[in-house]
């Protein structure tokens, strides 16, 4: 049997669908598994030991989609089943065009399973009922799971994360990051994080830091592979960040973690199965938006973060923490 899966796009989301996964990969144990997504999606999964292909989508990268994604499905070739974790219409096309046996579409308006109106799903929860009706089981989402090696660090290493590849709203501040890294660097080395978009904010950040100083940091924003990223955010013993893909990698560790939240819904992309997190956020009328950027240009439920919340909550994740 062949499977192919179309990945969510973003990171974070193609790490919240790793519940899922690893249970579709046991409903069908002799089944050849491909990936095709982004280049970000991919590259944190591949590693996966069930996998045995993965191609990356670039198919509206340069030229006319419809004929990239014609050329891409032939490439790609009929399956057995077909599964995309995404709502788009291109993911539609995409699966009928490679003529595959059976084909299964994710919806996020969709809910695959009765449940209290009440009752907010996280994301993880929505992906995992999304692959019951594929399988036909009643399983349930265990752990995040990612397969790349930790790295080893020869002192405790304090991860900080300031950016948010959605949009600005979900940044705190950096100052406020580099406060907090400056009051644990007795205890911790620093290691800064960040994507090719997220070099300023973290060269301010280690700036703010230097000028404390503190010179036990080592800034990677814009210098790690996706498989670097995960090996090293795996091998941390605290991380600070924000809600992002990051965040995921870390709970999918296990890794103490304090995530910062604003904007964003916390109880549907939180940190999925990791005992050692804590979600510093603020009870706000205009929050959670779900906007890239403040729509009433005030950033409160960011801006009234403290760096002595985050601080306190970091202290109580550390072996005899108070606050």
């Amino acid at each position: 049997m062949k499977i192919l899966i179309e990945l969510p796009t973003w990171l974070g989301d193609a790490i919240m669908a790793t519940p899922a996964l690893e249970n579709l990969f046991a409903a069908y144990p002799d089944a050849k598994i491909t990936l095709v997504g982004s280049y970000v999606s991919t590259e944190a999964l591949k590693a996966h030991p069930r996998i045995n292909h993965t191609i990356v989508d670039t198919t509206k990268q340069k030229g006319f989609r419809l004929l990239n994604l014609y050329r891409l499905a032939k490439t790609i070739g009929p399956h057995d089943i077909a599964i995309s974790f995404r709502s788009h219409f291109y993911s539609t096309l995409l699966l009928k065009l490679t003529r595959s046996t059976k084909i299964y579409q994710f919806h996020k308006n969709t809910t695959y399973y009765p449940l209290p109106t009440t009752y907010s799903l996280h994301q993880v929860e929505k992906y995992h009922s999304f692959i019951n009706t594929v399988t036909g089981r009643n399983d349930t989402p265990g752990p995040l799971r990612l397969y790349w090696p930790k790295k080893s660090f020869s002192r405790p290493a304090l991860g900080i994360n300031p950016g948010a590849t959605y949009g600005s709203a979900k940044r705190w501040y950096p100052e406020k990051f580099a406060e907090v890294a400056s009051a644990l660097a007795d205890r911790f080395d620093i290691v800064i994080f960040g994507g090719p978009a997220e070099t300023d904010i973290a060269n301010d950040i280690e700036k703010m830091i230097k000028e404390k100083g503190v010179k036990n940091v080592t800034n990677l924003a814009g210098k790690t592979t996706i498989p670097e990223l995960c090996s090293t955010i795996a091998g941390l013993d605290l991380f600070i960040t924000g809600d992002s893909g990051p965040m995921h990698i870390a709970a999918a560790y296990q890794v103490p973690t304090v995530a910062i939240f604003g904007p964003t819904r916390h109880k549907e992309t939180s940190q999925w199965m990791n005992p050692k997190s804590i979600i510093v956020r603020h009870e706000l009328e205009c929050a959670p938006c779900m906007k890239r950027t403040c729509p009433i240009k005030t950033h409160a439920c960011m801006k009234e973060i403290s760096a002595e919340e985050v601080i306190n909550a970091a202290n109580r994740l550390l072996p005899n923490g108070t606050e």
